[in-house]
């Protein structure tokens, strides 16, 4: 597989002899000014009557497709762009199934990073929800020979230190005797150590961004926990430009970006475009396998501990008078949520805010467990449902175990798309692959691995997911639309779960530049 050198967007296209999905016949779609300007039935190389090469220019190129699917390029909604870009660069611990597993693998990165001369010992993806043993600070220490070591969960909401690195970073009291920092001093703690020089983090950004157009993606939001604005101006001034990205606003930088006006869907001068202001980003609870997603019910175990229920961030009338002031300033709120007493929260905040100006475009990133009633709520109050199927298939053992009676409730995409609810799929990368066809393939397969489905009454069609999953485009190419397209080899209407996971993406387009092809689409 190739990334070529981009055409010039500007260049009339006819991707020709194309097929969209659920249709056998081949179609030719006419490019022109970056926008889909006529799809007509196909006609042979060099023929023109009643095709779109009546209306192309004559200079435009034509791309044979050989009877390969065109549909609207996919968005990832939910991405840690700056953490998935560092992920491959630390220690692999999602498989490792328990704490001493993880010290073991520890104490070879330690001889390796002595041997290099590395400062510290990055590791990430461990997921303790289901261990025997339990993470503690002497366990690393034991293995680490003082040299500092900090391990990030998958859900990026807990860090286990070593003694070293709790004084490197100033924490060895936050840390106590498990050497686990939770939520705000674990966000904390992965702030510093994402302070890596901006020309090595954007080239690893653009790596990241290379890798996801050759899965068809052409668009993210990007909800890391930084100010993103200056960070994307910069990638795209350097030629990022293989993606459309909006970025979030967190609370700690909400002054800042109300005084600088910044308004949601407003695009960044100098950016062409690809660069646009998000929504206002607010952590209301944590996660599933850290248990501090807020419930209604006590987490098995942590009975008489002091957060049973899991942990409410952002008191509610801390909650709505920030959601309140961003939206009054332009910004949609777009609230995390992932327990069901988190999310019935949330609802009433969006509720009392009351505002016009986030119906139908606000959103609950997460929601994970739901109680019923509060799926009509989503509906009746225009909240999109920003959700990441793929965490269904990492999470299902230790919801059942974690949420045991309950899982019913667990990422009930299906019922929230009966109710009318908006869904917009994303990965929450690097929990998950920045690969919107692997949340694809978990919503409409609820299965990985050749596991029995879990839930697969939460399963939804794929035109659904991939409707869910192009930002607004819908599922099917249309005439007058952005030329933001992907080309692939199968059906994605008719495919499998597991050949929707591994969908052979041909060519991906943004405007009518190819940003990725194959050596057979050139």
């Amino acid at each position: 597989m190739t990334t070529p050198q981009a055409p010039d967007a500007a260049a009339p296209l006819i991707l020709a002899g194309a097929r969209l999905p659920g249709s056998p016949e081949t179609v030719d779609v006419l490019v022109v000014d970056g926008r889909v300007a006529s799809i007509r039935p196909a006609a042979a190389a060099g023929a023109n009557a009643g095709t779109a090469v009546d209306a192309a220019p004559g200079d435009a190129r034509r791309i044979e497709l050989d009877g390969r699917f065109v549909v609207p390029g996919l968005h990832d909604r939910h991405v840690h762009a700056s953490q998935w870009a560092m992920v491959s660069r630390r220690l692999d611990l999602a498989d490792a199934g328990s704490a001493a597993e993880v010290a073991a693998r520890v104490a070879a990165s330690v001889d390796a990073a002595i041997a290099s001369g590395a400062s510290e010992v990055i590791g990430f993806g461990y997921r303790d929800g289901l261990w025997a043993d339990a993470p503690t600070l002497a366990m690393l220490d034991e293995v680490s020979r003082e040299v500092p070591v900090v391990l990030v969960s998958a859900d990026l909401h807990a860090c286990w230190l070593n003694s070293a690195a709790a004084r490197r970073h100033g924490v060895l009291d936050a840390a106590g005797a498990s050497g686990v920092l939770r939520e705000g001093d674990c966000f904390a703690l992965v702030r510093e150590l994402d302070d890596i020089a901006d020309d090595v983090l954007d080239a690893w950004v653009g790596d990241a961004a290379d890798r996801a157009a050759a899965r068809g993606v052409v668009g993210i939001t990007d909800y890391e926990m930084r100010w993103n604005r200056d960070d994307w101006a910069r990638r795209a001034a350097s030629g990022i430009r293989s993606l459309r990205v909006s970025f979030g606003v967190y609370t700690q930088h909400l002054d800042r970006a109300i005084a600088e006006g910044l308004r949601t869907g407003d695009a960044l001068a100098g950016t062409d475009g690809l660069v646009r202001v998000g929504g206002y980003k607010v952590i209301t609870d944590g996660s599933l396998n850290t248990r501090t997603a807020w419930c209604f019910d006590p987490y098995p175990g942590l009975e008489g501990h002091e957060h049973p229920y899991g942990l409410a961030t952002v008191p509610f009338d801390e909650l709505v008078p920030l959601m309140r002031r961003a939206s009054e300033a332009g910004l949609t709120p777009a609230v995390h949520a992932i327990g069901d007493r988190a999310n019935a929260r949330v609802l009433d905040a969006f509720e009392a805010v009351g505002s016009p100006g986030w119906r139908r475009r606000g959103s609950i990133e997460h929601a994970q467990l739901l109680r019923h009633e509060d799926v009509a709520r989503f509906a009746q109050l225009g909240v999109i449902a920003s959700v990441q199927p793929e965490h269904a298939m990492d999470d299902r053992d230790v919801a059942e175990h974690h949420w045991a009676g309950r899982t019913d409730r667990a990422f009930m995409l299906a019922e929230l798309a009966a109710a009318g609810v908006e869904l917009a799929l994303g990965s929450d990368a690097p929990v998950a692959p920045l690969d919107p066809w692997v949340a694809i393939a978990a919503a409409v397969g609820r299965t990985r691995d050749g596991r029995q489905p879990w839930h697969p009454e939460q399963a939804i069609a794929a035109r659904v997911a991939l409707a869910a999953s192009t930002n607004g485009a819908g599922a099917t190419v249309r005439e007058g639309a952005m030329a933001d397209l992907a080309v692939v080899e199968l059906d994605p209407f008719s495919a499998g779960a597991a050949e929707l996971r591994r969908m052979p993406v041909a060519a991906t387009l943004l405007g009518g530049r190819f940003t990725y092809t194959t050596t057979s689409v050139e």
